[in-house]
């Protein structure tokens, strides 16, 4: 069970890592303003509970695998069912919480005047 809890920990870890490229339209604009404002932006992002998705997608994804291994097989599948669950609901909660905090930075540029490319 901890080599399945570090497998989610580290699928987390690289989803957090590859988030929050942000391209904006630099014609007209400040550098050292938009630095401050990208800053405070992400600030804002951080108000997103990324570890309490993560871990509701675990659960969540515990015990559709649990279910499904109890179906298939017998307890020992259950269980394997439940680990391999939670990994992939943990990264999928994980994941959802990263793609908000993107949403959350981008709309917080947006309303500044920035043109946001992507």
């Amino acid at each position: 069970m901890m080599k399945i809890f570090y497998l989610l920990v580290t699928a987390i870890l690289l989803t957090a890592c590859s988030s929050q490229r942000i391209i904006v339209d630099q014609q007209a604009t400040d550098m050292s303003m938009y630095n401050r404002d990208l800053a405070e932006c992400r600030s804002y992002a951080e108000q997103v509970p990324t570890g309490t998705e993560a871990a509701r997608g675990a659960v969540g994804g515990a015990v559709i695998g649990g279910v499904l291994g109890a179906v298939v097989g017998d307890s020992r599948t259950a269980s394997r069912g439940a680990g391999a669950g939670a990994v992939v609901g943990g990264v999928r909660g994980g994941g959802r919480a990263e793609n908000e905090k993107d949403r959350v930075v981008k709309n917080c540029l947006r309303n500044r005047g920035y043109k946001v490319l992507n």
